[in-house]
């Protein structure tokens, strides 16, 4: 049973500028209210946790899409957001931590999963990536890295396979029959500018952007590289994995690792985007062997955009720093532009979160050691300090040292 206290706690750690779900309830009503609100929710959460179902209004969601990458007239290149009702997300946070609490607990998460766990990030999914990678790149032997694409991977997760999956990994009793309950009679209507489609049912996935769907999840493709001898490492969905190829016996190994996740996908009525998994092929004496998925060969390429870093077949940086120097003089010339009153006050802020995040998202997997790179991204701070009002023509170092 969840106490008054517990809910209060939950209430108070909402935030207010997130969007509200299709009961118009808004973030803020609640942290406003509270104390009066709290009673009431927790009453209907002890409720819901004693009868194992939820009311029918936090089963339904507006989806927002948004844009990933690629042409804006591809609707597979959004990304669905569901947006649930406020009080229901409390509920279902509740519920959340009692799972992870048991996932914890008994070590049921593969290390090999970096999303949505505690203590793990991008940052450290390639780090671990790369660390694999350069150990025996260093020594100069070749390695192929597989990058996969799951099609729809949180809308494809089927209902039924997914409880049975919570139900192996020890999740029984009343959390399962209310995370089933949960998942039944689900709604949603796509909303753009304030236009909604009709109601549709959802008789597949976990919605993603809410609070249960990473983890359940995550708990759905836990035994996705069971029996594959390959290195693997997963971000959520985004998986990739590699081995070292000196031999045509460790290029048939990493083929028959591909054919046991496509296997593993079949069985679990999941697919792989075929089309969009491709092979990376690093170091001098590679083979260059050419892999297949369900009977179409997967594509090579140079460079590859993980996690947000562009990664280089050479292994080389300077294509990401290039990227993120551009992103991050883009962002100069819109506040260069559009603020007038260019005083420390107002650009140093600015300075600090939109321009130097793009210097420095996953800097410690690519830090720079050529001159020029680093040269590269020192223009950028050069630039936004000389724009400070008073400082314009004060030599660089000087402008450090006053900043």
């Amino acid at each position: 049973p969840e106490n008054l206290l517990g809910v209060l706690e939950q209430i108070e750690k909402l935030n207010v500028n997130k969007s509200l779900g299709p009961d118009g309830i808004h973030p803020r009503v609640l942290k406003e209210l509270k104390w009066e609100i709290a009673e009431l929710l927790s009453v209907v959460c002890n409720l819901s946790f004693k009868s194992a179902s939820i009311p029918n209004d936090w089963k339904v969601a507006n989806v927002t899409p948004i844009f990933k990458k690629g042409s804006r007239d591809d609707p597979g290149n959004y990304r669905p957001v569901s947006l649930t009702s406020v009080p229901g997300k409390l509920v279902k946070i509740i519920v959340k931590n009692k799972i992870v609490k048991h996932v914890e607990e008994h070590n049921l998460l593969d290390k090999s999963q970096h999303g949505f766990c505690k203590g793990k990030s991008c940052l450290t999914n390639l780090l671990e990536f790369f660390e694999g990678i350069n150990k025996h790149a260093d020594k100069g032997d070749p390695v192929d890295i597989v990058y996969l694409d799951f099609q729809k991977a949180f809308d494809k997760v089927p209902h039924q396979r997914l409880l049975c999956k919570l139900h192996g990994h020890g999740i029984r009793g009343k959390v399962l029959s209310w995370i089933e309950n949960w998942l039944k009679d689900r709604k949603q209507r796509v909303g753009i500018n304030g236009k909604f489609s009709d109601w549709r049912g959802v008789t597949s996935g976990v919605p993603q952007g809410s609070v249960l769907g990473p983890i359940l999840f995550n708990l759905f493709i836990n035994d996705l590289e069971k029996g594959v001898s390959s290195e693997v490492v997963k971000f959520a969905d985004d998986t990739k994995l590699f081995r070292i190829v000196k031999t045509e016996a460790d290029c048939e190994g990493l083929q028959e690792d591909l054919t046991k996740l496509s296997e593993w996908a079949t069985k679990w009525q999941m697919k792989f985007n075929v089309d969009k998994c491709k092979v990376m092929h690093i170091g001098k004496n590679n083979p260059n062997y050419t892999y297949s998925m369900m009977g179409a060969n997967l594509a090579m390429t140079n460079q590859e955009r993980d996690l947000g870093v562009i990664v280089d077949s050479s292994l080389k940086t300077s294509t990401q720093r290039a990227a993120a120097v551009k992103k991050a003089n883009r962002m100069l010339g819109i506040i260069r532009k559009g603020i007038e009153n260019k005083t420390q006050k107002i650009l140093l802020p600015l300075y600090k979160t939109m321009v130097r995040p793009h210097l420095e998202y996953c800097v410690q997997m690519w830090s720079p050691h050529l001159k020029k790179d680093i040269l590269a991204l020192e223009r950028v701070q050069k630039r936004a300090t000389k724009m400070i009002r008073g400082l314009e023509r004060v030599p660089y170092e000087e402008r450090l040292k006053q900043l």
